[in-house]
């Protein structure tokens, strides 16, 4: 990475970054994983924890050239992180098995404690929602932000009232399809979506999982429609009921085939 970043005789593309041009690719190679994972594939997945890796490698090589830290650091940091935070293991507590749960508590109250004292340290005010990535994937952000208010009892105790502010979410939506107004359309939209995402976690169900099933399920659906439709002219030639029908009968025999496994 060094030899990629030397002024002289670098690679012009790599020398033209910084962490704000290469945070996209990070995030990227982040979900690349998550994909190699569900595919199953271990070589996919040692190829593409490689591309992780290199994106870790970039920034920390770019934070050497600034003089604010580099990739040892960045080891360092972990590890002293991790030991910090599994006291179980590691501390006078170490070999008290305890089950992922508490376990997952325990870890929350550190994080907690970490996030008081960087804020007590600034002197300002600390918020239960400090420190919440906002780089992050909106979906798990939603969700990590409905997770800290729940810690002082901010949450439906059942997904049944969530259900119900998802119904007032869909009238408030079609009064705003009615005005024609963009902007409170876009907004309303983000409030189901957000009250879609606490359904999700009332129901302890991943929702960019579910999204990803989701995704899968039109994308063989859509191309088995194509491959009925015989070509991609034919296809723009139907009308939306002859595709429908396509659809229908692609979903009838998705379904029979997981029936059948």
């Amino acid at each position: 990475m060094a030899r990629l970043r030397d002024p002289q005789s670098g690679c012009p593309w790599d020398l033209e970054q910084d962490f704000s041009s290469i945070a996209p690719y990070t995030i990227e190679e982040a979900y690349e994983v998550a994909d190699a994972i569900q595919h199953g594939s271990m070589e996919e997945l040692k190829d593409e924890l490689g591309d992780l890796l290199f994106q870790v490698v970039f920034h920390a090589q770019m934070a050497r050239e600034a003089g604010a830290f580099d990739f040892g650091g960045v080891v360092e940091t972990i590890c002293e992180k991790m030991i910090r935070r599994h006291p179980h293991v590691f501390g006078p507590d170490a070999g008290q098995v305890r089950d992922a749960r508490a376990q997952a508590e325990a870890w929350e109250q550190h994080k907690a404690r970490e996030r008081e004292q960087r804020g007590g340290g600034k002197g300002g005010h600390v918020s239960l929602l400090d420190n919440v990535p906002r780089g992050m994937a909106e979906l798990q952000r939603a969700v990590k932000l409905q997770k800290r208010a729940a810690k002082v009892g901010f949450d439906w105790d059942t997904p049944k009232p969530v259900l119900d502010k998802l119904d007032e979410e869909t009238r408030e939506m079609r009064e705003a399809m009615e005005g024609g107004n963009p902007d409170e359309m876009e907004d309303e939209l983000g409030d189901m979506l957000f009250v879609m995402t606490n359904l999700a976690r009332q129901l302890d169900i991943d929702p960019a999982r579910a999204l990803r099933r989701a995704n899968h399920k039109f994308e063989l659906r859509f191309r088995a429609v194509e491959a009925a439709a015989g070509s991609r002219q034919a296809l723009a030639k139907m009308s939306l009921e002859e595709m429908e029908a396509l659809w229908q009968e692609a979903k009838k025999r998705q379904r029979m085939t997981k029936n059948d496994e």
